[in-house]
C-alpha cells in the first residue's frame, strides 16, 4: 500500500511531451499505488521527445479529454516538453479540464513548460511557482510570483523547472496528491 493508493490521477498531455517528465511522475505515482489515466486531445498515443530534439517513447491514451471528467481525479499532472503544453493551450476543452481541479482544489504539479498550460487556463494570478526560464516572463506577464527553485508548492500546486528537478517534483507531488484537496488552491 502506497501513499497514493485508492486514488486516481489523471496526466494530461498531447504529443510532443518531454518524456521524463511524464514517465518518471507515472512511475512514481503508480509505485505510490496510483491509478493512473493519461489524457490526451485524441484517442490512440501520443508520442513523446526528448531535449525536444527526436521523438522518443509511444505512450497509450486511456481517455480523450472530451470525455475525462475532473470529478474522477484526485490530482494531476501536465508534462513539459516545447510541442506538448503549447497543443493543450489551444484546446478549450484541455483548459477546463485544468480549471476544474483548481475550482474544486485538487492539487495540480506542472513543470517545465507545462506551466504554460496554467497561464490559458487562468490559474496562476497570485500564485508563487516556477518553471524553465524561457517561460517565466510569461509567467510574470500572466501574475504568478516566480522564483528561481528546483520545486515550487502554493497551496496544492506543485511546480518545478526541468528534468534536473523530477526527484524533488516528484516527492512533492506525491506530498500534495496525499493530502488531497487544498483549501487556498480554489481559484
Amino acid at each position: 500500500m502506497g501513499k497514493l493508493s485508492n486514488r486516481n490521477i489523471a496526466v494530461l498531455s498531447a504529443n510532443g511531451f518531454e518524456e521524463s517528465e511524464l514517465t518518471s511522475p507515472v512511475e512514481r505515482l503508480k509505485q505510490e499505488g496510483a491509478t493512473v489515466h493519461i489524457i490526451s486531445l485524441d484517442a490512440g498515443k501520443i508520442k513523446g521527445m526528448k531535449h525536444d530534439r527526436e521523438w522518443t517513447v509511444e505512450v497509450n491514451v486511456d481517455k480523450v479529454v472530451t470525455d475525462a471528467n475532473a470529478d474522477d481525479y484526485q490530482g494531476l499532472v501536465i508534462p513539459g516538453g516545447v510541442l506538448n503544453p503549447d497543443a493543450l493551450r489551444k484546446n478549450q476543452d484541455a483548459l477546463d479540464f485544468v480549471k476544474a481541479f483548481f475550482e474544486a482544489g485538487k492539487p495540480v504539479a506542472a513543470i517545465c513548460h507545462g506551466p504554460q498550460v496554467l497561464i490559458s487556463a487562468e490559474v496562476v494570478e497570485g500564485r508563487n511557482l516556477t518553471s524553465t526560464k524561457t517561460i517565466k516572463i510569461d509567467l510574470v506577464n500572466a501574475g504568478a510570483n516566480w522564483e528561481d527553485s528546483e520545486v515550487v508548492v502554493d497551496q496544492g500546486l506543485v511546480t518545478s523547472r526541468s528534468p534536473a528537478d523530477l526527484p524533488a517534483f516528484n516527492d512533492k507531488m506525491v506530498e500534495e496528491f496525499a493530502e488531497g484537496v487544498h483549501a487556498g488552491q480554489h481559484v
